[in-house]
Parts: C-alpha cells; structure tokens; sequence
C-alpha cells in the first residue's frame, strides 16, 4: 500500500512538473522576435553605477559604439567613493551624448539604487529609456535598436535577456543554468499573458510607464527590486512585450566565488516575496515540485513499483531536457544541456539552503 501511495504521489508530481515545462515551451519553440523597426526614435541608456570604475572603463567603449542614429548615456554615479565619477566626466568630455548624474549621498535614501535611478530618469532627454549595469556589455551593435524599436504608446515595457559571461567552473556553470532557467520563466509567463518579472541588466520602457505608475514610490524602502518589482507592478498582457533575439543580449561578469552568489541569490529571494500572490504562487509552486520530484523519484526507487516509476522519471527527464535544453540552445548555452538534470538537483539544494539562512540575513546595500 505505502508503495502504491509513493508511486501514484510521483505521478501527480511529475504532472505539475510536466504542466510547467509546457508553459516554458512557449519560449524554447516560440517564432524568432521580429527585427527591429527601420524607424528610429531617439533613445536614453542609462547606467546607475557605484564604484565602477574598472567596469566603465571596459564597458563605455561598448555603449557607445552602437549602431543608432541618436541616443544619450546617462551615467549616474551613485554616491561612489573611488574614482568611478572621475572615469565618467573623463568619457563625457570626449562624447557629448553622455550625460554624468552625480548622486551625492543623501541620509534619507542612502543605500538606494532606486533614488539615483530617479534623478537619472528625470534627467533623460527621451521618452524610450534603455537600463543596463555597469558590469554589463552588449553582445552586438544593434543592441538599443533591438531592445528599443518597438516601444510605443501601447507596448511601453520590454523585457530582454541578460546573460553571465562563460567561465572555468562549477559555480559560473551553476550560475549560468540559473540565469537561463529563470529567463525561460520570465520570457513564457510574458508570452502567456502575466508578466511578473525583467532584469535591469537588459530592460527597457517609457518614461511615461515610470512617471504614470510613480516609478518605485511604492517600494522605494525595499533596497532591491528596482527592475523586477517595478516590472511586477506595472507590467500586463497588452503593455509587453519580449526581445530574445541574439541581438538584444546584453553580457555581465559573474560572481567568482560562491560567498557572493550566495549573497546575491538571498536577496533576489527577499525580494520576490513583495511580487503579487498570483507569481509567488506559480514560482513557489514550481521550486516545491522541483524539490518533491527528487525526494519521491528516489523513494520510488526502493519500492515494487521501481520498474513503473523508471517509465514515469524518464518521461519527466525527457521532457524537460527537450524544452530547457532548446531554450538553452536559444540563449546561447548549448553546452549546459546534457548537464541540465544534474544542474537542476544542484540549483534546488542550493535554493534549500539559501531559504533556511534568510532568518539569519542581514539588509544590505543594492551592489
């Protein structure tokens, strides 16, 4: 009997998961975006950055160099304390597009990513505004036309692909399947019709989005979440839309010891726990899944039905191997594929223990 109920508990689990993965196959095999406008529009790229300045010496050259009739960067200089707004006014006296924002520390935003993207934004000479981070590269010159081009009155929100850079080691791999197993969710929600999420890495959107919705007055206190809680507030079904043409991506440098991934996973945790009901519960549900197919898949294993539950595992393998692995391909990381099982079982321990240690995490600055 207890057999029966573990091999028959293992069934409707690998069903959600198998609901999921044919949510995310709206991604993995959705038609290519279609090219950018030959219109051009003028474009605002703005940079919020806090003791950068090795990243902006590599990464300007970059931003500049685009294929556009016309755009500005705006560098803001969030209260630095090397020489990141020397770097700044340095390119800004060779480039007339850029424009430097000089955020002096201020007691009652302190710490704020979100204030010095404020002033930044109020600073912007054009409607269309294109957001990455400082540590982040354009992986073409049709970058801002990719990401830009189809913001108008009705879509004013576009979401785009932000990856890691490829790197020796465990941690840039895990790191890596991360990053492209939250872009499949985020890209297919979307393309379902309930956006919940963009990262400020690759993001863009009109001014009047930001000023209709009072930018982020409602979460101004929570020191992350100026791309995803912004999003999750004021994205819907008829206002975005999604760029993953190989195009559009932008490239970061990663985390390069597991401290600091750590550190960074649990805040990215602490904030989604502001998202609307209806995302914590499809994401939450999802991680729950994840985790209860592994435990039940295993105890299936030891039962009389071992030869039933291989089928019903293998099926659920399979799966998802075709829709990740092809929206791996999508994204650019063909190597991670036949690693994916392996990863997945990796990322959900580490999530196990990124959740029991929030009780013991302290608030920290936005970097």
């Amino acid at each position: 009997m207890a057999s029966m109920l573990i091999f028959y508990l293992l069934v409707g689990i690998v069903l959600i998961n198998c609901t999921y993965y044919l949510v995310f196959s709206r991604f993995s095999f959705a038609k290519g975006t279609d090219s950018a406008s030959t219109t051009s529009f003028p474009v605002s790229v703005l940079v919020c950055a806090r003791n950068e300045s090795e990243n902006l010496k590599s990464h300007i050259p970059f931003w500049l160099d685009q294929n556009y009739p016309e755009f500005e960067l705006i560098l803001i200089n969030d209260a630095s304390i090397d020489d990141t707004l020397e770097i700044m006014n340095e390119f800004a006296t060779r480039d007339p597009r850029i424009k430097v924002v000089d955020v002096a520390r201020n007691e009652t935003f302190w710490g704020s990513k979100k204030y010095a993207l404020t002033l930044g934004i109020k600073r912007a000479s054009h409607k269309r505004l294109l957001f990455t981070d400082a540590d982040c590269r354009p992986d073409s010159k049709d970058w801002i036309a990719q990401m830009t081009q189809q913001l108008d009155q009705e879509r004013q929100l576009v979401i785009g692909y932000g990856g890691y850079m490829k790197q020796r080691g465990l941690l840039n791999t895990v790191i890596r399947y991360e990053t492209i197993l939250t872009a499949t969710q985020y890209f297919s929600y979307a393309m379902a019709g309930f956006p919940y999420m963009g990262v400020g890495r690759n993001l863009a959107y009109t001014s009047n989005l930001f000023f209709d919705n009072s930018g982020f007055t409602s979460h101004m206190d929570i020191r992350s979440g100026d791309d995803d809680l912004f999003v999750n507030k004021v994205a819907n079904s008829s206002n975005t839309i999604c760029r993953f043409s190989s195009e559009s991506f932008t490239y970061s440098v990663p985390k390069s010891s597991w401290r600091d991934w750590f550190l960074q996973k649990k805040r990215h945790i602490s904030t989604a726990k502001y998202y609307k009901p209806k995302h914590k519960t499809l994401l939450g549900l999802f991680y729950i899944s994840n985790l209860a197919f592994w435990i039940t898949a295993i105890a299936a294993m030891f039962t009389s039905y071992w030869k039933y539950a291989v089928v019903v595992i293998g099926f659920r393998f399979l799966l998802q191997l075709i829709v990740i692995g092809v929206a791996s391909a999508r994204l650019k990381e063909r190597s991670l594929i036949f690693y994916i099982p392996v990863l997945e079982l990796f990322l959900i321990l580490s999530q196990l223990l990124i959740f029991s240690s929030r009780r013991t995490s302290t608030s920290a600055s936005w970097k």
